[in-house]
Parts: structure tokens; C-alpha cells; sequence
């Protein structure tokens, strides 16, 4: 039977960048919405694509292991406490519960959120003190992990991302819709703030409305199938959302290894036309020789355009794009069948080139 497992021996062969520890939160709104934020122009990573609020791992939100130990690569409360801390900086979102009553999130007006926002920003304070100040505790247990990304090798800026789940109370007549509505940081890092429905943000992306990169694409694919904009109004409709979420962190326990625990680095796995096919199996140089692995039954296709992103993103069945998991008889008549496909797009090439010619010729 065929393996296309990535090789080791397929690596670059210089060393790899070094991946700086980062953390990002798929935050969902009290009607099951994603946000998403516009990153600006002249941002060094990711500009004007839309991603998830988070950032850089500081350290004044917890110690990390070593750059070689294995463990840099976990989920840890230092973590959860930078996505935390870069969604208030980046969205005005503060996910902190009361001192005095921690079954609820910390109420505070919108210039006290903007106040902080612009101490903490301007390094006067930070920002676990300031929350402890304000009479609150940092939420950190409230978010799930749900995968980790590791930039691949051969790009020269790396990160190790450690994405969360986190989710926003359902609506309550006594909690202040205020409290929810994420603003931009005034243009330092991001120009928009806005809460969608992950399929709306799909379908953006897919007719390039927005530029999406390949692991908030990949994500929101699979929230997508859960998170949906109820019809009910009413009770119903709060039981429909709770309903959604349950079903939501029942997959995310699911897999082998499970959802919380997948590290993905993607990989070339081959090339249709334009666009790649990224194998989403590997976990990355750093955790070569571990136990630890990513998702071996999906593929993303993806088209890159240097500094403008990607495009034509598409997640599917590894099953459907390779010949794992096929007996002998069904191997042999996908590879013939992938073999037919190859010589049309060439034929179709070779009339392309014949016809472009023979206009230049006129």
C-alpha cells in the first residue's frame, strides 16, 4: 500500500527559524458567532488578513520551558494567560470573572476598559494587575485547547500557536450587551473587530473578500459544522445555541490524538494546478521523535501569493486526495485514474501553449 507520510528526510535542510511562542482564542459570541480581526497594513505578519485575537507570549504572563525542551510546545497557564491578556489588548473583550462573584464575567464601563486598554498597552501596568485592580481574575480556565500550529520550517518568521475555545455567556437579561461588542485597538495592530457566523467568514474568504490563511480557514471549516445561526427566537433558541456548543467540545474530545492535543505543521503533499495540497499530519521539527502528531484525515488546498496571503482555500478528505487507507485493487485504480487526470491537464496545457502561440503569430 502507497504511505505518503512526510519523510523526515524531506525537511529543509538548514535549520529552522525559531518558533516564537504565541496563543490565539476562537471567541464566540453569546449567539455562536466567531471574531475575527483585520490586521493593518503595515503589520510584519499576516497584513490586512483577518485572524483570530492573540499574540506573542510575554513574559510577564508566566515562565516557559526552554526553546529546545519538547514542552515549550504544551498548553500552560502562561499560555492561556497571553491569549487572554491579547484579547482585551486587541479587542476591548475582557474574559476575567468577578473577585466577589466568580460565576460571573467582570462588568466594567467602556472607559474603564478603555483606559486599561491604553495602560496596559503604553507598558504603565500590567495586565494582571490591572485586572486584579479592577476586582477581577483572569479567565484562564475557561478556555479549551484546540489544536496547535507550528509554522512550517521553511518560512523564516515561525510561531508555535496554541489555539482556544472560549465561550462567551449566552445572553442574559441582567448581563449588559455592551460588555461583548469588540472594538479595534485604534489602529496599533488591527483596523476591524467583528463577530460573524464562521460560515459567513468562510464564504468571504472563498470569493476573496478577505484574506483568510490556512489554520483560521482550516478551524472555522470545523466549527462551521457545529456553530450555526438558530431560526427559533426565544428559549429555544438559547437551548439551540447551548446545544451547538455541547456538540462542539464533544468533537473537540474526539480523535486520536484528540483535538485539545493536535500539533499541525503543514506540508506540501502535492500540487493541483495553482494550488497546494497541504498535508496536515506533521507536527513540526521541533516535535520530530515525539508522540506527538496532527491530523491525518484532512488536507487543506491553498494557493500562496507572497505578501497578499492565500486564496482558493479548501478543506477535504486526506482519503479523497491520496490512496491511504485503499486496498490493493482501489490503490492501483486511483493511480490510473490520477495518471489520466495528469495527462489531460498536460494535453490541456499543450493546446493552451499552441493556441497563445498561434495569436502572437497573427
Amino acid at each position: 500500500m502507497t504511505s505518503l507520510q512526510r519523510d523526515p528526510s524531506s525537511r529543509p535542510s538548514n535549520p529552522p527559524a525559531v518558533a516564537s511562542p504565541s496563543a490565539s482564542i476562537l471567541l464566540i459570541s453569546p449567539s455562536n458567532e466567531i471574531l475575527l480581526l483585520r490586521r493593518v497594513k503595515k503589520s510584519s505578519s499576516f497584513a490586512l488578513a483577518h485572524v483570530f485575537p492573540g499574540g506573542h507570549i510575554d513574559a510577564e504572563d508566566g515562565p516557559l520551558p526552554p526553546q529546545r525542551d519538547v514542552r515549550l510546545h504544551e498548553d500552560s497557564p502562561s499560555y492561556r494567560m497571553g491569549a487572554v491578556r491579547e484579547c482585551f489588548e486587541e479587542s476591548g473583550i475582557l474574559l476575567a470573572r468577578s473577585h466577589e462573584t466568580p460565576s460571573t464575567l467582570l462588568q466594567l464601563s467602556e472607559e474603564e476598559r478603555d483606559a486599561g486598554r491604553q495602560a496596559i498597552h503604553g507598558k504603565k501596568i500590567a495586565f494582571q494587575d490591572w485586572v486584579r485592580s479592577q476586582g477581577g481574575i483572569p479567565d484562564v480556565d475557561s478556555l479549551y485547547p484546540f489544536t496547535r500550529w507550528l509554522t512550517p520550517a521553511n518560512i523564516p518568521k515561525r510561531y508555535s500557536t496554541q489555539m482556544y475555545l472560549y465561550f462567551l455567556p449566552l445572553a442574559q437579561k441582567d448581563v449588559p450587551q455592551t460588555l461583548h461588542i469588540p472594538t479595534s485597538d485604534g489602529g496599533i495592530e488591527h483596523t476591524e473587530a467583528e463577530f460573524l457566523p464562521a460560515e459567513e467568514w468562510l464564504s468571504r474568504a472563498q470569493v476573496d473578500s478577505i484574506i483568510l490563511f490556512p489554520p483560521q480557514f482550516f478551524l472555522l471549516s470545523l466549527v462551521a459544522d457545529f456553530l450555526k445561526s438558530p431560526v427559533d427566537k426565544g428559549d429555544s433558541t438559547t437551548n439551540t445555541l447551548q446545544s451547538q456548543r455541547d456538540a462542539l467540545l464533544e468533537f473537540v474530545a474526539t480523535g486520536n490524538p484528540p483535538w485539545g492535543e493536535k500539533c499541525i505543521s503543514p506540508w506540501p503533499l502535492k500540487k493541483e494546478g495553482k494550488r497546494l495540497v497541504m498535508g496536515l499530519d506533521d507536527p513540526g521539527p521541533e516535535l520530530e521523535g515525539t508522540n506527538r502528531k496532527g491530523d491525518s484525515e484532512r488536507v487543506i488546498w491553498a494557493q500562496f501569493k507572497g505578501n497578499e496571503g492565500s486564496s482558493g482555500l479548501q478543506v477535504g478528505w486526506r482519503r479523497e486526495v491520496t490512496p491511504e487507507g485503499l486496498n490493493e485493487e482501489e490503490s492501483q485504480e486511483y493511480i490510473e485514474a490520477r495518471k489520466k487526470e495528469r495527462e489531460k491537464d498536460d494535453q490541456d496545457r499543450g493546446v493552451e501553449r499552441a493556441l497563445r502561440g498561434g495569436k502572437e503569430n497573427l
